[in-house]
């Protein structure tokens, strides 16, 4: 019997907490910033509307129908399409395993907030005593050993929390996803009294509307709604798949996804208000302080977030340790939903009775994967592979399922499973966005990398550095289809129906 959550909260929060992830706070506000401050909003709200929810809404259609992984859910629409499944949780696996990495980096820092170790010179204590960064990403370098310890008690903390599936997941993310969302609130209302904070509010919400003549801008906003919500990895998939029949679909899909561009919002107000107060104390405009602090959205955390810490009025070291709190809890749901997503593939196909350890196996597996990210060159290496995964693997992903149950699978099958059970009804307008507008938005992603890729490394690396992370995209896709092709053993499990079209 197929494990399902303990109430429908629960489901709700669960997907909330794996599409709110680091990138709430630190890239959503920075490319906002960016791209044309509150003008960013118009093109952000149409991608969520165009692709994000519609994708949202098939994804958890597809795993709630079949009662099933992604692997075996698009196994049940043909067996020749059972490797779209896996690519899609192998990319989440070579995903989790950097994103742990980084939790592991602000359970670090949250004890260095308690003395506020970093000094003040952040950026050399990030760079070159915390991670040592080598000269580049063929220079391995040693291992260094002051990450790995936090780096095992977060795996230790993502597989925990899914001991037992859905049924720890359902009381875990009452804590996972409501404290950050405390912490963060505090951090805005204290943003917000500081001097200054009105100055970075103002370049954080002020519209640019000359940007959205800027298909960079479009661009920028369908790839953030598309990888915030989790899209892709074989997570919604699996989620919905614990779901128990006649359990709405469609309205879940709205408030998770509006959730979640709310919370992404709302962090703008707490980053930019501190940059502002940190302008304020220079005496320079927000914009040099963003560039001279944060020239990566990475660097908003590590850098210019413990450089205002040091400088907040009172309870400095408090805010250090409520900061790097909030990142925890955030990285926590979308990593430990990444392992679950990988999980029930391999216990699904095999029809695995000990849950628990093909848990650990899959925790233990990429621990071991996340050992370059905490070398010298381990920077570098988790900015290559995780453009490589989201820009590529994703999108090549979320590409797929379009074209797989849009042109391969009549999206009336999903349309009716789920208009029954559903407060808001779908119809034509969901169907020309999962068969037209979202691959056509894809197409358009994946085909500018591929030709800025041709014209120029990703970001300076050489080449050498850059065909590695093609090649480990290119094994990704050779272990699925061969995963697919094992066969199964008749005693294990019965072959699946195929789901007709009727």
């Amino acid at each position: 019997m197929r494990e399902h959550w303990d109430n429908r909260p629960a489901f709700v929060l669960a997907a909330i907490g794996s599409a709110i992830g680091l990138g709430n706070v630190w890239r959503f506000p920075y490319i906002c910033f960016k791209y044309g401050g509150g003008a960013f909003l118009i093109p952000y709200i149409i991608a969520l509307f165009t692709a994000g929810i519609p994708l949202l809404i098939l994804e958890f259609s597809l795993g709630h129908k079949m009662a099933a992984s992604a692997p075996e859910s698009f196994r049940k629409i043909g067996v020749k399409k059972e490797w779209l499944g896996w690519f899609a949780i192998l990319v989440a696996l070579g995903i989790t395993s950097y994103y742990a990495v980084i939790m592991s980096w602000c359970g670090n820092y949250f004890c260095y907030s308690f003395n506020l170790s970093w000094g003040k010179d952040t950026a050399d204590f990030f760079n070159n005593k915390f991670l040592a960064i080598s000269n580049g990403p063929l220079e391995i370098g040693k291992m260094r050993l002051i990450i790995l310890p936090a780096l095992i008690i977060a795996w230790v903390a993502i597989v925990g929390c899914i001991w037992k599936g859905p049924k720890t997941v359902s009381k875990v993310v009452y804590i996972t996803v409501i404290l950050p969302w405390l912490i963060l609130l505090i951090f805005v209302i204290r943003g917000v009294t500081l001097p200054g904070a009105i100055e970075g509010l103002k370049y954080f919400l002020t519209p640019n509307f000359q940007a959205l003549k800027d298909v960079e801008v479009w661009r920028n906003a369908y790839a953030q709604v598309f990888f915030s919500l989790s899209i892709g990895f074989g997570i919604m998939i699996a989620y919905a798949s614990y779901l128990p029949p006649k359990k709405d679909i469609v309205n879940n899909a709205f408030i998770i996804g509006l959730a979640d561009a709310g919370t992404a919002f709302f962090a703008g107000f707490a980053v930019f208000s501190v940059l502002g107060y940190y302008s304020y104390l220079q005496g320079v405009p927000v914009p040099e302080t963003v560039e001279s602090l944060a020239k990566s959205a990475m660097g908003l955390a590590f850098i210019a977030y413990p450089t205002i810490i040091n400088l907040l009025p009172f309870a400095n070291k408090l805010f250090g340790c409520l900061f790097f709190l909030m990142l925890l809890t955030l990285g926590i749901d979308s990593a430990f939903s990444l392992v679950e997503a990988i999980s029930a593939g391999f216990i699904d196909k095999w029809k695995i009775k000990k849950h628990t350890r093909v848990r650990i196996y899959t925790g233990v597996v990429a621990l071991i994967m996340g050992l370059i990210y905490i070398t010298q060159s381990g920077l570098y290496w988790l900015d290559i592979i995780d453009y490589f995964m989201s820009n590529f693997g994703l999108i090549i992903v979320g590409l797929l399922e379009c074209i797989v149950l849009g042109y391969m699978f009549k999206l009336k099958v999903l349309k009716d499973h789920v208009n029954p059970i559903s407060e808001i009804k779908i119809g034509k307008l969901w169907e020309i966005c999962v068969k037209v507008i979202t691959p056509l938005v894809l197409i358009f992603l994946l085909g500018s990398q591929i030709v800025e890729r041709i014209k120029t490394p990703y970001g300076g690396y050489p080449r050498s550095a850059e065909f590695i992370g093609l090649c480990a995209l290119l094994v990704l896709f050779l272990v699925s289809i061969l995963l697919m092709n094992i066969k199964r053993r008749n005693n294990q499990i019965p072959k699946s129906p195929k789901i007709t079209n009727a």
